[in-house]
């Protein structure tokens, strides 16, 4: 949902900034804008003096200009750390039991965790990704179960395998899981 958000955000903001700074830039290259557009020619200011003035003088003005420019400014704030926060887990430290450790790639480990939970028996697709810190990661897991499973066993079959698999070969004491499951659609068979 949040990628959906960034996007028609980005977006949004992208084509504001082309149509403003195209039709700046087309009016000071000498083109001739239409009637109803906000400034005339190549010596047209986009605001006049009066235009800027206008209410400096109103108690109201300034702190209303600081509050909505602080508002937007936490919002850009909000925003970028949104798209720069990692989803995943880019390492997992993994106890070699020497008293060193050892850091494990997360995309292997997410590689390994979904082929072992895509051969289970029921499962036609298998994803997993983790997250969390890299001393104490979590699982995602997202099974795309074929219509004769039992969810409940491939519930069981993927903790008791693939997720205890996982914990053993890194050196986990708990690998805590977050499991969807999802019954594959077909399409209904005239049965004669």
């Amino acid at each position: 949902m949040l990628r959906i958000v960034n996007r028609v955000l980005v977006g949004l903001a992208g084509l504001l900034l082309v149509v403003g700074g195209g039709s700046v830039l087309a009016v000071g290259l000498g083109l001739d804008p239409p009637s109803w557009w906000v400034h005339d020619g190549q010596r047209d200011v986009l605001l006049s003096d009066a235009d800027r003035t206008r209410w400096r003088d109103d108690g109201w003005w300034w702190p209303t200009v600081i509050a909505v420019l602080s508002v937007a400014v936490l919002l850009a704030v909000w925003w970028l750390t949104a798209v720069l926060r990692r989803r995943r887990l880019a390492e997992v430290l993994v106890d070699t039991g020497d008293g060193e450790g050892a850091l494990l790639r997360g995309r292997a480990l997410e590689g390994v965790l979904t082929g072992e939970a895509g051969a289970l028996d029921g499962v036609q697709r298998a994803q997993a990704a983790l997250t969390g810190r890299r001393s104490t990661p979590q699982a995602r897991v997202q099974l795309l179960l074929e219509p004769h499973a039992d969810p409940g066993d491939a519930l069981h079959r993927l903790t008791t395998q693939a997720l205890a698999h996982a914990r053993d070969s890194a050196g986990l004491a708990a690998l805590p899981a977050q499991v969807r499951l999802r019954g594959v659609k077909h399409r209904a068979e005239r049965v004669t």
